[in-house]
């Protein structure tokens, strides 16, 4: 498929957070997060959240609606420019119950330097997803063509000049 990758840095990324999340390792999955990830689940209905705090909260009040809960990693593509789309599949059981949920759900994440800048989660409709990661993809590659190679200035500005204002 044109644009698909699966640079192996970009991969391992995605495989170790469903490894925290399955472990149910808030300390590990938002280790390379910036402080002001955005958590959007707005497209599956329950909100979004932004910063640590409010991530955690929210997946700690998810995780512990189950007794158990798993994810299953599907495919990740790295779309390019900080784009990175994943399909996985939660099996739960939700607490105090005998019945199991089962979801196939993508996120759609960004980064910047291998700093995830925001994850939105799909659980209804993984085509739509899928269009959202594409066109993120290229408004980014557009973006990136008109401004400095550095992601880092990119994403700050120039660090040289950010120091001589303080």
């Amino acid at each position: 498929m044109p644009g698909e990758s699966t640079t192996p840095d970009l991969v391992e990324l995605v495989r170790d957070g469903i490894d925290a999340v399955n472990r149910r390792d808030l300390d590990a999955l938002m280790s390379n997060w910036s402080p002001d990830v955005v958590y959007d689940t707005s497209p599956s209905g329950m909100g979004t959240y932004q910063g640590h705090a409010a991530v955690r909260a929210f997946m700690k009040g998810y995780w512990d609606l189950f007794d158990e809960l798993r994810f299953e990693l599907e495919s990740v593509e790295n779309l390019g420019h900080g784009v990175i789309l994943s399909v996985n599949r939660q099996d739960g059981r939700p607490a105090g119950s005998g019945a199991r949920v089962r979801v196939r759900e993508a996120h759609v994440i960004t980064l910047v330097a291998d700093v995830v800048l925001s994850v939105t989660v799909y659980t209804t409709d993984i085509g739509a997803a899928r269009a959202a990661a594409e066109r993120l993809a290229e408004e980014r590659s557009r973006q990136s063509a008109a401004s400095p190679a550095d992601p880092l200035q990119r994403c700050c500005g120039d660090p040289a000049t950010a120091a001589r204002s303080q």
